[in-house]
């Protein structure tokens, strides 16, 4: 396998020598733990990325009595720190810190990962990580790219490992969204005709200014897979920080704001149109205005039923059938009759598994407790990110496209300008086994 760790260059040396300077207990290579502590019915699980959502995550790993946190990675050396000390101080134990994911993976004691790095990282941990037989939580959007995506499927598949995507609309904010996609599907607005889902902008081209990078900070391993470019604090925060970055608003490193929380509204688009193993079979964007830009909202994305998903509304997903609407967000759900929401549910109605949480969801799916897959696994991770790169796709060409969602690539007129958009360039050192995508 070609990586950054197994063939570095002079500059990824110099870089990694700098930051262990700066913090000399990062692991590496040549100070790899791995010998086991813990009760054997207990799951050693490493946390890759320690932003809000790292240690949010971390937080409910470290109350559960068969879940110990061994190991935590992230190239900001003060975020590092800060996330070996959280688990210190609560365990009482010793939590290795590393650098390079790639160095982690080697521990013996290692079950599991949390990834919680940013999207355009996720393809790449998520596929050594399945490679190496570790367990898998990865938050969203999933992936980049659709090949991406279904890389991590693939890998996932061929050895064995559980895997949820981090798109807990569907166990928790107290069952709302549960609710809600059980009512459509049940019939309760009758034949549903349209979903409107509210979320926020395509992506932009990254045009932030270079900036001073502060000592203990990998900026080139942040970086990844996207184009080299100078550091900036909005998508690298300094220090220990309680925001979501900026780097959410850039194509080099997500879908934009619109895949942000799309990776969340669509999925609930998905499941309530009972759609988890397929995709929309044509791509609608807006008119471009009479300057011929292209509008941040309208595009619609359509089904092999007819069905039409259109980006525009209120915040959440509001679906529409012939006999009345329902509209739910996290706070609230909603309908055009209140008899929509009556409870029990009639006998003939769809019910929808109900989870205590979502990461409790995949500990019991790994564990066997449950033999059932997570309720978002790498299938339904990869097609709720896909609609969202297809939506993408569709305001960045400003073509009408027709997309083929099992062969999972366009067809009919313009294809050949659909396709062309479904990779991104990457750099030397970060292709993704398995996974074809243009050089650099």
């Amino acid at each position: 396998m070609t990586n950054p760790s197994s063939r570095p260059n002079r500059r990824q040396v110099v870089k990694a020598a700098a930051v262990s300077a700066a913090f000399p207990w990062v692991m590496t290579r040549s100070g790899l733990a791995g010998a086991s502590t813990r009760a054997n019915s207990t799951l050693g699980i490493g946390v890759i990325g320690i932003g809000i959502r790292g240690k949010n995550l971390m937080r409910p790993l470290m109350q559960r009595d068969d879940t110990r946190i061994v190991a935590v990675c992230d190239v900001a050396g003060p975020r590092l720190m800060r996330g070996m000390r959280m688990v210190e101080e609560m365990d009482g134990e010793p939590c290795a810190a590393y650098l390079d994911f790639l160095d982690m993976l080697q521990r013996g004691d290692l079950d599991a990962v949390v990834i919680a790095t940013p999207d355009h990282q996720h393809a790449f941990e998520a596929v050594h990580a399945a490679d190496a037989g570790k367990h898998i939580y990865c938050e969203k959007p999933l992936t980049l790219t659709i090949p991406e995506g279904r890389a991590i499927c693939n890998a996932v598949e061929r050895n064995g490992v559980t895997f949820q995507t981090g798109s807990q609309q569907r166990t928790e904010y107290g069952r709302k969204f549960v609710d809600a996609c059980e009512h459509v599907r049940s019939g309760r607005i009758g034949t549903l005709q349209r979903i409107e889902v509210g979320v926020g902008d395509p992506p932009l081209v990254c045009d932030l200014p270079a900036e001073d990078m502060p000592a203990g900070y990998d900026f080139d391993r942040w970086l990844g897979q996207a184009p080299e470019r100078a550091f900036n604090a909005e998508l690298c925060p300094v220090g220990v920080h309680g925001h979501y970055p900026k780097w959410r608003a850039y194509r080099e490193y997500c879908n934009g704001y619109f895949a942000d929380m799309g990776a969340h509204h669509y999925d609930i688009a998905q499941w309530g149109m009972d759609a988890d193993h397929t995709g929309p079979v044509k791509v609608i964007p807006p008119a471009r205005a009479a300057d011929g830009t292209m509008p941040k909202r309208g595009l619609v994305l359509e089904y092999a039923d007819g069905v039409q998903v259109s980006h525009g509304g209120r915040s959440g997903t509001a679906f529409y059938g012939t006999d009345g609407w329902i509209w739910v967000d996290r706070g609230a759900l909603e309908a055009s009759d209140e008899a929509i929401l009556k409870d029990p549910r009639g006998a003939d109605e769809v019910t929808l598994p109900r989870h205590a949480n979502h990461l409790d969801n995949w500990i019991k799916c790994l564990r066997g407790e449950d033999k059932a897959k997570p309720i978002c696994h790498e299938e339904v991770g990869h097609r709720t990110a896909s609609v969202n790169q297809l939506a993408v796709i569709g305001y960045e060409t400003g073509k009408t496209l027709h997309w083929d969602p099992q062969r999972e690539f366009f067809v009919g007129d313009d294809a050949q300008v659909g396709n062309d958009s479904l990779t991104r360039p990457v750099r030397d050192g970060w292709q993704l086994p398995g996974c074809a995508r243009k050089g650099v």
